[in-house]
């Protein structure tokens, strides 16, 4: 990294006004104790329940778990920064983040894609659904989404790195 870097970036905009932190936080925690009960439900229950195999619930539970990854990524810090008034992020610290966020984003998109090609077929092609979507086609979907979104990730992530981060770092 260039000694001109900044190695701390100061997180600005939300606000500075200590009661709207408070309540910005507090409406993280909400969203928290939604998100994270409601995706585990979905899992569990696509888990244990053997009416739901099928492809559908078999992404679904898949994108249930990258809802799951993606509400760790930014979130934990910003309640953090809005209780302890440090609002700053290193530059590691900030280019993990940036790699998460296209990391989850990318197989994501590629999920929801790999979900709009399971329902095309089941509703253009019925008859030839079962042969066409199979437990390892489902799987070699699933793991490409997981892989393309690590590719699209570490190329972002590559070609930002090396940027040089002068002046201000707010």
């Amino acid at each position: 990294m260039d000694s001109g870097n900044h190695t701390e970036f100061l997180l600005q905009g939300l606000s500075e006004i200590w009661e709207m932190q408070v309540f910005f936080c507090v409406l993280l925690l909400i969203f928290y104790v939604i998100i994270l009960p409601g995706n585990i439900l979905i899992i569990v229950t696509v888990l244990k329940d053997p009416q739901l195999g099928s492809p559908m619930f078999f992404f679904l539970g898949n994108l249930a778990l990258m809802d799951i990854c993606y509400s760790f990524v930014t979130p934990p810090k910003m309640i953090v920064n809005l209780f302890s008034g440090y609002q700053t992020i290193s530059f590691k610290g900030c280019m993990i983040q940036l790699f998460f966020i296209h990391f989850l984003g990318g197989a994501e998109i590629s999920l929801l894609i790999s979900m709009a090609l399971d329902r095309y077929v089941a509703i253009c092609h019925p008859l030839y659904y079962v042969t066409v979507i199979t437990k390892p086609a489902c799987w070699v979907l699933v793991v490409g989404s997981w892989a393309g979104g690590f590719l699209h990730s570490i190329i972002q992530v590559i070609l930002i790195f090396p940027l040089p981060f002068c002046g201000p770092n707010k």
